[in-house]
């Protein structure tokens, strides 16, 4: 399992990503992290209900309600366009970071 530590700078791209092409909502991001990840990183709800406030905060995200589900209405995320932005910018310096410390990580 990937420490929460080591990833932390990256949530915010992750829940990016995955509403990039349609709104979401917060279990289902989190469902959908642990499913790509192959288990390796489990998002706690607390971080990911922070960065959902955080995005929501910075103009990254907008947050609606959807339709009940057993009674509750389910808050959704969709990005905006600085989110659209915002997500580019971290997958830039995800490569950037990736190529520094592949420069110092060694096989066997």
């Amino acid at each position: 399992m990937i420490s929460s530590d080591g990833i932390r700078g990256y949530n915010d791209m992750m829940i990016l990503c995955l509403i990039l092409s349609e709104p979401s909502y917060g279990y289902q991001i989190s469902r959908e992290i642990k499913f790509r990840t192959e288990g390796k990183y489990v998002i706690k709800e607390t971080t990911l209900y922070s960065a959902f406030t955080r995005l929501e905060k910075n103009g990254y995200i907008e947050s609606f309600y959807g339709s009940e589900t057993n009674g509750k209405r389910r808050t959704y995320y969709r990005i905006t366009q600085a989110g659209t932005d915002y997500y580019r910018e971290k997958c830039s310096e995800w490569e950037l970071t990736k190529e520094v410390v592949d420069r110092f990580h060694r096989q066997g």
